[in-house]
């Protein structure tokens, strides 16, 4: 009777081991999982940029009139949105960028996102892409010395 190679037991070395895995050719139990959660990781970022970004809860956001720097910006960062002074005009401003939903920053000429580098005015407008559309205005009131965004 001949023996088959490819039928054979592997060859064990004087101790009794196994021969080393061919790299890249088996993975242990440890290695299956580590890669299997790095695609999870990556499949999770990937799929984070091609969702919208979702809706505002609801709400209000009330603050004194005064707080509001004249010709500048009140910017309140948790909720991320921007109450803005252009001489003596009052609006407010969602900072998520049109984009991709990244937050926006302002600054003394524009507002600016970091992540793709879209460039908006001072009035949400689009300077300079990627995004394609304006930065949503806000309904604002003025109660007496408040004033209040709706989100």
């Amino acid at each position: 009777m001949t023996s088959d190679p490819e039928r054979s037991p592997p060859p064990t070395d004087p101790t009794g081991s196994p021969p080393a895995p061919v790299a890249g050719w088996l993975v242990d139990r440890r290695g299956a999982l580590l890669r299997l959660a790095g695609v999870a990781v990556a499949g999770g970022l990937f799929t984070r940029f091609l969702t919208p970004d979702r809706p505002r809860a609801g709400g209000q956001l009330r603050v004194a009139s005064a707080d509001v720097p004249r010709d500048g910006a009140l910017v309140f960062e948790r909720q991320r949105v921007a109450i803005v002074d252009r001489a003596g005009v009052r609006y407010a401003l969602d900072l998520r960028c049109t984009h991709l939903g990244c937050t926006a920053d302002v600054g003394a000429d524009a507002i600016r996102c970091h992540c793709h580098g879209s460039v908006f005015d001072l009035a949400g407008g689009v300077v300079h892409g990627p995004a394609s559309r304006a930065l949503e205005a806000l309904p604002i009131r003025e109660d007496g010395d408040v004033l209040e965004v709706l989100l």
